[in-house]
């Protein structure tokens, strides 16, 4: 098998080592693990692409690349520059450091390169290491991706769906537990959540020089987002896995609309 991995976090992220490994047990002895990677830190940039200049890319070592783009621009230059010989199997995004559960989904670049890599027609998971109070001070804070992360991608590999023949196909969010690795209770299936009364905001400064400038800050991460949803589950000692496409259509609300506009053009 040929997988190609990225992440947001940077080519010389823990995060991104911890997925090496989790590539090289899916590839197997006779397969490929290549990597395009940030070359610097490309949190949440979610799936934005250099569309306005040029990307720099550099062979690092042997199948390993680092780009100066966004994770999308390091899926696209893995699949039509790098592998340009032959697409690969699999795409693999993360392990990013700190979950992309809930609403940080729409700001994540480690789901926005495996979104890329969806678009493309290809099978793609992103991954991504809760913090929390159970893992933040260990000494492998990632100690739960890394027992658990092969096991998880190869049963999504078995037993998912890989609807190959959508518009949109199918790709898959993954968060794992701030847990030790024997402590994690399973996994879950559910649906993106949303903590309520918290969000990511603004925080001023003033610099040296009096100039004035504003730092982006998240909300709490514990906060429950109820029963059958990603955050919940992870708080819950779960491993949870979240269907996602990239068509962004509200299917839900589409005859409801529909009824309420018609087809008058006043």
């Amino acid at each position: 098998m040929r997988i190609l991995i990225t992440n947001d976090d940077g080519i010389n992220a823990p995060g991104l080592q911890v997925l090496e490994e989790i590539a090289a047990e899916i590839a197997g002895p006779s397969g490929e693990v290549w990597i395009v990677a940030p070359a610097f830190e490309q949190s949440g940039v979610a799936h934005c692409i250099s569309y306005t200049h040029p990307t720099m890319i550099a062979e690092l070592g042997p199948r390993r690349f680092a780009a100066e783009g966004s994770p999308a621009d390091c899926v696209m230059a893995g699949l039509h520059d790098v592998l340009a010989d032959g697409r690969p199997d699999l795409v693999l995004s993360g392990v990013n450091r700190g979950n992309n559960a809930a609403e940080n989904a729409m700001y994540s670049g480690t789901i926005g390169g495996a979104m890329e890599a969806a678009l493309h027609g290809l099978p793609a998971i992103a991954l991504s290491q809760f913090y929390g109070p159970g893992n933040v001070r260990a000494e492998d804070p990632f100690e739960a991706a890394r027992v658990h992360g092969a096991a998880t991608v190869r049963r999504l590999l078995d037993h998912g769906i890989w609807d190959s023949e959508a518009d949109y196909r199918l790709f898959y969010n993954v968060n794992f537990p701030a847990l030790p690795g024997a402590e994690v209770r399973g996994l879950r299936v559910g649906r993106q959540g949303f903590r309520r009364e918290t969000s990511f905001g603004v925080e001023p400064h003033v610099s040296p020089s009096g100039r004035r400038f504003l730092w982006v800050k998240g909300g709490r991460q514990d906060i429950p987002t109820g029963p059958g949803t990603d955050a919940q589950d992870n708080l819950d000692g779960y491993i949870s896995v979240v269907p996602m496409r990239a068509d962004l259509t509200a299917h839900d609300a589409l005859d409801a609309v529909t009824a309420a506009l018609g087809d008058a053009v006043e």
